[in-house]
């Protein structure tokens, strides 16, 4: 392998290693996929079934019923497509938002400790990178049209 590949499978793994880690120490009773998806409809706001299975890669069917699910939770809403009226829209209600919050706050929590140990030039430059790589991959391939730094 190449130094870039190497990186790029270190962060892959780093990146999975930390996702498990912090969801599973996390004390909230939503599985990662509900997480995920709370987080993908507050990046894409209203958006249809098919612009969201798109960008979680995987089929309509698989994510219209991952929306039912949030949806009888009180988390997800639909409202009719105004640009197609055989089509709707879904977002989250103010419960799904206050719901994925809480799941955010869960998780920094989580890792808020193990960042107590680095001085602060370390976080500095762990922020930096963070943020390096966010702008890279953000500018690499947009999942979205409105593309953000909100992530579950």
């Amino acid at each position: 392998m190449n130094p870039r590949e190497t990186v790029a499978n270190d962060l892959l793994r780093s990146a999975a290693r930390l996702s498990r880690w912090a969801s599973r120490l996390a004390a909230f009773d939503v599985s990662y996929a509900q997480a995920r998806l709370l987080a993908l409809l507050d990046e894409l706001g209203p958006a249809r079934v098919s612009t969201l299975a798109e960008a979680d890669h995987c089929s309509q069917p698989t994510m219209s019923t991952a929306l039912q699910r949030l949806e009888s939770q009180g988390w997800a809403q639909r409202v009719p497509d105004p640009g197609d009226a055989r089509a709707s829209l879904l977002s989250l209600t103010p419960a799904g938002r206050d719901a994925l919050e809480e799941i955010r706050r869960a998780r920094a929590a989580v890792l808020s400790p193990i960042l107590t140990t680095l001085d602060d030039a370390d976080v500095a430059r762990l922020r930096d990178a963070v943020v390096a790589l966010d702008d890279l991959l953000l500018r690499a391939a947009p999942t979205t049209s409105n593309p953000t730094r909100k992530d579950v």
